[in-house]
């Protein structure tokens, strides 16, 4: 993973409370942690892991077949 620059928010105590990271890294990371999805994806996404753990593959497509 690429480096980071941030600025990190403190508060009164000297404790980190918020980290401003430009928006382009807000996007990959956003991306990269699937928090981009709509509910449908994440439904989606949530049953394919359970087929996955319980061994059922027929509902998986290899990725080369994409």
């Amino acid at each position: 993973m690429n480096a980071v620059r941030e600025k990190i928010v403190v508060d009164e105590r000297g404790n980190p409370m918020k980290a401003i990271i430009p928006w382009s890294k807000f996007g990959e990371m956003s991306e990269a942690l699937a928090l981009d999805l709509d509910e449908s994806a994440k439904h989606d996404l949530r049953a394919a892991r359970r087929d996955l753990k319980h061994g059922k593959l027929s509902a998986s497509k290899p990725l080369s077949s994409l």
